[in-house]
């Protein structure tokens, strides 16, 4: 870009692009997810050139469509017992959330705190209901919404 010029960005629906944005979306989508191992080979399943994607690949970015549902942080102190952490994962998954993060400390005095952030749909329902069974589970000593 010349020195004094902004950058401009337009936001676009996928279906009115030229199709060599949505291939080189795809080809980058391939690498990114370990699909591809080299940009040849993830331009051929593309069905694009080399030089069409290194042309449009700086340019081109998904965006994350922040109004399709909240990103909440939730905290859970957990009885330190095998298995308790994938009946909290389980309740997520049921709620329809997609988990964004986990952290967990190393358990002390038999307890360990974990840490989750999580995208709800906007259909998922009620994000207090989500809090209720986690609150409900197994070996959950406290559930509580941290940040959202």
């Amino acid at each position: 870009m010349a020195k004094g010029k902004t950058t401009r960005l337009f936001l676009v629906e996928a279906d009115i692009l030229p199709e060599v944005f949505l291939k080189v979306m795809e080809a980058k989508e391939l690498l990114q997810t370990g699909e591809c191992r080299t940009v040849g080979e993830a331009v051929g399943r593309a069905g694009i050139s080399r030089s069409a994607f290194y042309k449009y690949k700086d340019g081109i970015s998904a965006f994350q469509d922040l109004h399709r549902g909240h990103i909440f942080t939730f905290q859970v102190l957990l009885r330190d017992q095998p298995g308790l952490l994938s009946g909290v994962l389980a309740v997520f998954a049921q709620s329809g959330a997609n988990i964004l993060t986990i952290n967990q400390s190393i358990p002390v005095s038999g307890c360990a705190t974990i840490t989750v952030s999580a995208e709800t749909a906007e259909d998922s329902g009620d994000v207090d209901a989500l809090l209720a069974r986690l609150r409900a589970g197994e070996g959950v000593l406290r559930a509580e919404i941290l940040a959202g």
